[in-house]
């Protein structure tokens, strides 16, 4: 499985440093590291499963609507959007709503993790329609709770739930999935998402469909030379039902991670390390408590003598 990783805040290797992390902490919550390392040990099982022929693009940024996708699975039987959450405890997820259990009482939880991957596939579908991609079914969104500690029950949800023990079996599914595309086609349409071209230098694409007849290759993409312009505000639709012109405050928060700017961008910006003003006082205001906690003890010990 080939991966393509956006993740923000991380080295050549992989690692985050220290000021990475508490830039992606002040920025996304203090939830966001613990989603990385959830999607770390996920993406370890499926490689070990999925083989050539998939491509997994992790925390990418889709251009100038800024709605991050924490996992975009693409392989022979399609397009699959991927959360991983790490949270633990009891939960039940019925159709579009997701809910706590405690004490054997249900409750809708603060945040609707079956609409937020809903909507998050959404999105990813309408963004490959802008460019000239339409599929022959829709893109499936799966949820993943990484952690042995959650417990979910599930009745027919909108999104595919998988817990942690189930992680193999999901490879296995997606791997029996029918074929409708084949192995270069799937880099080609990676590398489309990614590095996707000028709306006015996009063409239809036309794939080798993989043991499928001459009208399903049809069916499967738009060979129609007529596209729309790329406009961000038609997305709304994919994240409002009701039609609000913004993206959900709960989409947002619970964002893994966002694409970071060019050190060009920071620097232009004036930013230093490429922290803001408001990440600087925050670093400024904890290092200033840490002085006095250190010349409290000082003073402590200095007394006790």
């Amino acid at each position: 499985m080939k991966i393509i990783d956006k993740t923000p805040f991380q080295d050549a290797d992989g690692k985050i440093s220290i000021i990475g992390r508490i830039q992606g902490t002040l920025q996304y919550g203090f939830h966001w590291f613990s989603e990385l390392e959830a999607q770390k040990a996920v993406i370890a099982q499926l490689e070990r499963s999925l083989e050539k022929g998939f491509v997994l693009i992790r925390n990418f940024t889709l251009p100038n609507i800024e709605v991050v996708v924490p996992l975009i699975l693409i392989g022979p039987g399609g397009v699959y959007v991927i959360h991983v959450t790490p949270i633990k405890g009891q939960f039940e997820a019925r159709g579009d709503q997701w809910e706590v259990v405690n004490y054997g009482r249900s409750q809708p939880a603060s945040i609707n993790l079956i609409e937020l991957v809903m909507r998050r596939a959404r999105v990813v579908q309408k963004y490959l329609e802008f460019q000239k991609v339409s599929l022959s079914a829709p893109v499936e969104g799966i949820l993943i709770a990484s952690d042995p500690g959650a417990h979910i029950d599930s009745l027919r949800p909108v999104v595919r739930v998988v817990m942690s023990d189930a992680i193999k079996q999901l490879a296995s599914s997606l791997q029996q999935a029918r074929p409708v595309w084949q192995s270069t086609y799937i880099y080609d349409l990676a590398d489309r998402i990614v590095d996707p071209p000028p709306p006015q230098e996009v063409k239809p694409a036309v794939p080798e469909v993989q043991a499928q007849p001459a009208e399903r290759a049809r069916a499967i993409f738009n060979s129609t030379d007529s596209a729309p312009a790329f406009n961000p505000s038609d997305f709304d639709f994919a994240l409002n039902e009701d039609g609000a012109q913004h993206i959900p405050q709960g989409l947002r928060e619970t964002n893994p991670s966002r694409q970071l700017p060019s050190r060009k961008t920071a620097a232009n910006n004036g930013k230093f390390f490429g922290l803001t003003n408001k990440q600087l006082f925050l670093l400024a205001g904890m290092a200033v408590i840490e002085c006095l906690v250190i010349v409290g003890f000082g003073v402590i010990l200095y007394l006790n003598l």
